[in-house]
């Protein structure tokens, strides 16, 4: 008499099938097993018995760059002249500015600008007036961002744009090239104030410290003073002079939030 199992068994497809059931079953237990293992001794559950204290850092240093805009334009009756007009100007004071040693990569345009000009006529009362203005012109106007590494040519720089008669020169704005490194020197700064805090909390309590189970930043701005040149219109040559331009230094602020295990 035939076992029907051994039947079963018999059949190629079958067995195949069935070894193939095992060998997923198989590799689902040692993935089961891993994830025990790797979790031993983890609590279920979050920790429950914490405390959370609060740094505040600051750290102070010295810029190293120092950004200048300034911006060009004129008014012409068609937009070509007037676009010739102001590269004319924009090129002799870039060339100007390359000429203090600043490189090509510190040498932007931030914006450049074609508006048209109106003319409105004014109309006696009842008279019949045309609907819409009148262009007159167009005025066209490049900005450029300059920015300087030598700090020492600031004040050559900035009197150098004047005799080149451009409307407006806004800055300097110091700061440092690595926007994120005095962020950074603070954030350390506040982590070292919350761990002092910790350890001397955990003191007063008799307990000691374990992991840290939840962090959290802010980072505060900082007043950049701006140095404001020539605004509204064009320059007096005759009345340049290099002005005395000191870089001081910037404050970053930043806290911190650190909630740690004790037992």
């Amino acid at each position: 008499m035939n076992n029907p199992l051994s039947e079963i068994l018999e059949n190629g497809g079958v067995r195949l099938a069935l070894i193939g059931t095992l060998s997923i079953l198989a590799l689902f237990l040692l993935a089961e097993t891993i994830t025990i293992a790797a979790n031993f001794g983890r609590p279920g559950n979050p920790a429950t018995d914490t405390i959370t204290v609060q740094g505040a850092g600051q750290a102070t240093m010295a810029p190293d760059v120092a950004r200048v805009s300034f911006t060009v334009q004129n008014t012409a009756k068609t937009v070509a002249d007037a676009q010739a007009a102001t590269t004319k100007q924009a090129n002799a004071a870039i060339d100007f500015v390359k000429g203090q040693g600043v490189e090509d990569k510190d040498v932007r345009t931030l914006s450049y600008n074609i508006s048209p000009e109106y003319s409105y006529t004014n109309c006696p009362p009842g008279a019949l007036c045309p609907s819409t203005p009148k262009i007159t012109g167009y005025q066209v106007s490049e900005t450029v961002q300059v920015t300087m590494r030598d700090l020492t040519k600031v004040g050559d720089m900035l009197s150098g744009l004047g005799t080149l008669e451009v409307q407006n020169v806004n800055g300097p704005a110091f700061a440092l090239d690595d926007s994120t490194a005095g962020y950074d020197a603070a954030r350390a700064d506040a982590i070292d104030k919350a761990k002092a805090q910790a350890e001397l909390l955990a003191k007063q309590l008799g307990v000691h410290l374990g992991k840290i189970v939840n962090f959290s930043e802010s980072s505060g701005g900082y007043p950049v003073p701006m140095y404001a040149y020539g605004m509204g219109g064009a320059m007096d040559s005759k009345a340049v002079s290099a002005p005395n331009v000191p870089t001081g230094e910037n404050t970053y602020n930043a806290s911190v939030s650190v909630t740690y295990e004790i037992r």
